[in-house]
Parts: structure tokens; sequence; C-alpha cells
């Protein structure tokens, strides 16, 4: 089947270098091309636009983050919300996380596995499930991040010339049916284009770069408080570093100050994520200044530390947050291992971590969401299971 295609022109915001070595603002114009006849319009009721309960910008809303917590693992888990052992998420488990000092939530959140693979139309079922967890945690003011995560990788495995227009299409249908049910919610509610979309190089960076214009092209054009409502685009891989050498252009939102930026760290891996000693390297169970072992050498961090992270921050708040551009560092997280042979300067490494990232982090201008799948608060019985991790998180906001 032959497809018709759309070409626009669309403005971009862009980053150069002026001569002093500062990024300097700029905007430009691409040619867009995005397939026109894939999927049918979802946008069947757009409305006027609405500005009730929709007065901050991105940089006043990121103001009244406190602390962001991850329901990891659930409403993203291919096979349903319950797929991966969590159980459903209910209201006394969002107010769960409020007591312990948590006031901004992000879901992660699958559509492709709910959706009809001809018509990209998602069940009105799900749609649904998600606007009640949504009306959950704006029942209790908090703040919401809801986003198209991995989602079976349609596309994150497609950041390609090839599949370009397709995944465009996808992402336009899907963005306009989640933001038309959830058109309604106040300011408190915040949409995110991706996940970790995998990016290398300038090329791959263009492209993505026209998903996250689809998707605000999407959410705008549905009208209401969608109009006005703050936008979050990831940045390659979400990585601190790679977004500040490839992220040089943004795309253009109709209305201004309401864009944010997403990246994530697990830094270093070796300490936060990896489950075994592999011939390359070994696990660091201890990290952090005085937090080194004598018992374990060989497993203390040798790079990734302090010093290494502010360096990663640092470029977000110049390129981002020192403009106006609030930066959300949307996961985050280390966790505790029961085989270090000295455990007290383990935990107390793990505590470390967590502190500083999450004080470092609002320093420089980020907003972090811990990750977090169940470890630290029990979803089954709403009961904490790591005190010292919830301490630690809220000792990095004071």
């Amino acid at each position: 089947m032959i497809l018709g295609f759309l070409i626009a022109v669309a403005s971009l915001i862009s980053f150069r270098k002026k001569e002093n070595g500062a990024p300097e603002l700029m905007v430009s114009s691409v040619t867009v091309s995005q397939a026109n006849k894939i999927y049918p319009s979802y946008n069947i009721s757009p409305k006027a636009p609405d500005a009730t309960g929709m007065s901050s910008t991105a940089a006043q809303l990121a103001t009244k983050f406190k602390a962001g917590w991850n329901i990891g693992n659930t409403m993203e888990a291919i096979g349903g919300e319950t797929a991966w052992g969590n159980p459903l998420i209910t209201e006394n488990y969002i107010r769960f996380v409020k007591q312990n000092g948590i006031n901004a939530i992000r879901i992660p959140c699958a559509w492709n596995q709910y959706a009809n693979q001809t018509t990209a139309r998602i069940r009105d079922t799900w749609l649904n499930r998600v606007k009640q967890v949504v009306q959950y945690c704006v029942n209790n003011d908090m703040y919401v991040l809801l986003n198209i995560h991995w989602d079976g990788g349609w596309l994150d495995g497609n950041i390609n010339q090839v599949k370009r227009d397709s995944v465009n299409a996808k992402q336009k249908a899907f963005w306009e049916q989640i933001a038309t049910t959830l058109r309604d919610f106040d300011e408190h509610l915040m949409f995110a284009s991706a996940n970790e979309p995998p990016v290398e190089n300038a090329t791959q960076m263009e492209i993505l770069t026209s998903y996250h214009k689809t998707f605000i092209d999407a959410v705008r054009s549905t009208g209401g408080r969608n109009s006005y409502r703050v936008l979050v685009i990831q940045g390659p891989s979400t990585d601190l570093d790679k977004t500040n050498d490839l992220m040089n252009v943004l795309p253009a939102d109709p209305v201004a100050d309401r864009m944010m930026v997403e990246v994530h760290s697990y830094t270093p891996f070796q300490f936060t994520l990896m489950e075994a000693d592999a011939s390359w390297g070994k696990r660091f169970y201890y990290w952090g200044a005085g937090n080194h072992s004598t018992i374990e050498p060989g497993h203390n961090a040798s790079w990734g530390e302090e010093d290494a992270l502010n360096e990663s921050f640092q470029k977000m708040k110049v390129k981002f947050a020192d403009r106006g551009i609030p930066v959300i560092l949307g996961e985050y997280g280390a966790y505790r291992k029961t085989d270090p042979l000295d455990s007290t300067k383990h935990q107390a490494s793990v505590d470390h971590w967590i502190t500083f990232m999450t004080k470092q982090a609002i320093a420089h201008g980020l907003k972090p969401f811990f990750w977090d799948t169940g470890g630290a608060l029990d979803r089954q019985n709403n009961i904490v299971r790591d005190r010292r991790t919830i301490n630690a998180i809220i000792a990095g906001t004071q």
C-alpha cells in the first residue's frame, strides 16, 4: 500500500555555543515528514484552550515537587498491571506514599499491549484505569508524571529513518487518545513523551526530536487544559552526558515555558544495579567519601563518585535549568545487597548515595524521582520495608 505523507516545516529551539563557549538558545526550522494515513485521527473532540488551574510555568511547577517516587514494574508491566508481582494500585497506597514525605509520582505506563494493532485504538478499559490512578494521586494533592514507557519497544527499537513515519503515526494516535481522556486534570498532571529512548548520534537525535515534536503537537491539538499542560521530553538514552552533547535542539511548543527535559541516573552502575561480578569488573559495595572498606578493597568504587556526579549535574544546570527549562531526574536509585562482608560500610554507602543524589540533583535544578518496585514501600500491606532509604531521600530534600 502506498501511504500519503504530510510534509511540514517545524520550528525548533536549539542551542549553539557563543564565542565565550556558553550555550546560546537558537530557533531554527527543519522539515518533518510524517505518515498521515496509517491510523485514523483520534482528536475527535478538541476543546477551546482552558487555562483554569494551569497557571504555573514549568519552572514554577517544578518548585512544588518535594520528593518524587516511581510506581515501577506495575502499569508498564508487559502482561498487565500485576504481571510482575505487584498488586493493583490503590488510593490507600498513594496516601501511604504521601505519608512518607513524597508529593510527586511518576507512573511508567504501557499502552501498545492494550491497543488494536491495525487502528492503534487503545481500549477504553485501560484508558479509564489509568485515569482512575491519576485521580487517586490528584485527590491527594500529588503531582503526577505519566509517560509512554518502553511499551514493547515500538518507539525505543525504531529510532531510525525507515520506521520514522510509522512511529510518528503511532505516537500521534496514542497521545491524542491519552491526552483527550485526561484533558480535564489541572496542572498536577504532566505528560512525558517516552522513557529511555536509545540514541547514540546526531542522526538518531534528530529522529527522536521528531517523535517529541509529534507528542507535543498531539497533546496541544486536543485543547482544553492540555493547551497549557507541562510536557516532558527525554534526552538521548536519558543519559546526562549524552543529553549535554547531543540534545542541542528542542522541539518548539506553541505555548511558552511549559517544557521540561528528563534524564535518568544509576551512576555508577557497578554500585547501583550490577547483580554479579563480571570479567570486566566487580560490583561496588562501598561508595563515597569515608565509606570505602579496608575489609573488601576490591569492591570499593573506583569511578562515578561525588565529583563525577556533580560534574554531570552541572552540565544539566547550565544547559537547561539556568535557562528556565527544569530537568526531571525521572529515575535514580541504589539498593542494598546482602553479601558485602563490611555491612556497616555498605549500608552507609547506600544511604550516602541516595541522600547525595537527591540533594545535589535538587541543588542543580533537577527534580528527582526514586525508582521503586515495592522494595522500599510494601504495596501489599502499605508498610515501610526500608526505612533507611526513605530517610535518606527525605534527608536529601532538606
